[in-house]
């Protein structure tokens, strides 16, 4: 049956390709989890709600990062994709316009 994670049938893809689609839909999830609290902290008034919340937000983040990790070992045009972009000093533009060279 298919889902929305899933743009062609799922019994006809491979298990690596089911897997890295799971990983990506949890990476989604994660996404606006992050999104949604740092909302309700950007707004809540009391103190200790919000450090409560940040303390989820934090947590939610931690698993943005594992997903995206496991994603980037899972394949090798991501991770050589990402390495060319992420955590680098200047135009970020540029180090994307780069990345397209970084993978072939």
């Amino acid at each position: 049956m298919p889902t929305e994670q899933y743009h062609e049938p799922p019994d006809e893809l491979s298990e690596k390709t089911r897997t890295f689609a799971r990983m990506i839909t949890g990476m989604i999830e994660e996404a606006d989890a992050i999104n949604w609290y740092t909302q309700r902290i950007s707004v809540e008034k009391d103190k200790g709600a919000r450090a409560i919340m940040r303390n989820a937000r934090n947590e939610e983040m931690k698993h943005f990062g594992m997903d995206l990790e496991f994603l980037m070992r899972a394949d090798d045009d991501l991770r050589k994709t990402l390495k060319a972009i992420l955590f680098k000093k200047g135009d970020i533009v540029e180090h994307g316009e780069e990345a397209e060279d970084a993978v072939d």
